[in-house]
């Protein structure tokens, strides 16, 4: 029988799963709960998937330290749906915003559909090699929105600023890598394809006294209030990614929660970007003190830029692959969310020495 060749996945979204999560998603498209049917065709109305949705909202709250006074909720349409679902929930006259990359741009453009909004910081002038300073936030704001990581450019914000106004922030590429004080935010949105489930589910977590205050009629689907009432079951949610998501939510229990995977993931990064500071062929594109650790930028230096076709394939050949950087940026991009081990960074990084040593 042929051998298939171990892959390290660096893909920026969808990405790597956890095999905790893989394994048990796939017993349960086999025999969900001990119905004799897979989880892909049981009603959602049903007590076992009903168990499951409870349990996913309580372990969201748990291992992210979620105070009194917020709903978790798991809905449809991605992140690019919050763009919109954001302003027309909170916005009433002026919103401020944070443009620290592509994501952030785009929820901008949506939010305009709605009211003013205030570029409160950018570093779109720089093409977004920093993450612009958060300072002199105006406080007739109804809220400022901040993006905090940047998977395309590779920046990102690992703190929770202090601002005078309600706060909402898209976390989808980030969250459950370091511990966040949610009581600074009205709002905490993402996309679940990177840390927490396969594409298909959004996750939400909002204060309750923050909704039913817009100065407009909401359609039903996209109240929020519409989903807090029914406790993310007005329609038929998409079962199956939030059944994967309530594993991967018990695979990080087991790590040792939050805390823990914000170690492994510092880890994992300060190898690579100690490769890449000590190398002669690769440098890397953003600022220092704006480093992601989640998704590192980087390219080949003007001298060797006409090898990076070649660093590609060879890196393919030792089973590594997502690489390749956005075309926005260029050069190479390594997503190292929290299934990733770093066994696959180290791989990487002998990669990288071995080309090196070849040219």
């Amino acid at each position: 029988m042929c051998k298939v060749m171990k892959k390290h996945n660096f893909y920026a979204g969808p990405s790597i799963m956890s095999q905790y999560t893989i394994d048990h998603t796939i017993e349960a498209i086999r025999d969900f709960a001990g119905t004799g049917l897979s989880v892909m065709e049981v009603s959602h109305r049903s007590k076992e998937f009903q168990a499951v949705m409870d349990e996913a909202q309580a372990l969201m709250k748990e291992l992210l330290d979620v105070p009194e006074g917020y709903e978790v909720l798991f809905l449809g349409g991605g992140a690019s749906l919050q763009f919109c679902m954001v302003p027309y929930n909170l916005l009433k006259t002026k919103a401020g915003y944070v443009d620290s990359g592509t994501w952030a741009h785009k929820a901008i453009k949506e939010a305009k559909l709605f009211g003013d909004v205030e570029i409160v910081a950018s570093s779109e002038a720089d093409h977004y090699v920093y993450y612009p300073e958060i300072k002199n936030v105006p406080t007739d704001l109804d809220y400022l929105h901040i993006t905090t990581n940047n998977t395309i450019f590779g920046t990102e914000l690992r703190e929770d600023p202090d601002v005078p106004v309600r706060m909402v922030a898209d976390m989808s590429s980030d969250i459950f890598t370091r511990p966040v004080d949610v009581s600074k935010y009205d709002l905490i949105y993402g996309g679940a394809q990177k840390n927490l489930a396969p594409a298909g589910v959004t996750f939400v977590i909002v204060k309750a006294d923050a909704l039913g205050k817009a100065p407009r009629e909401i359609p039903t689907m996209l109240n929020y209030e519409t989903h807090v009432k029914k406790g993310s079951m007005f329609n038929t949610p998409p079962v199956l990614p939030i059944y994967s998501a309530l594993q991967t939510l018990k695979w990080y229990k087991q790590l040792g929660g939050v805390k823990k995977l914000q170690q492994l993931g510092e880890e994992k990064a300060r190898v690579l970007y100690d490769a890449i500071d000590g190398s002669k062929m690769f440098v890397g594109t953003v600022k220092p003190e704006s480093r992601s650790i989640t998704n590192v930028c980087f390219v080949m230096k003007p001298d060797y830029a006409e090898l990076e076709k070649e660093f590609l394939d060879f890196a393919g050949t030792r089973g590594i692959v997502g690489i390749k950087g956005h075309r926005s940026v260029g050069g190479f991009r390594a997503s190292l969310y929290n299934a990733l081990p770093l066994e696959s960074v180290q791989v990487l990084v002998q990669a990288m020495h071995d080309f090196e040593a070849k040219h």
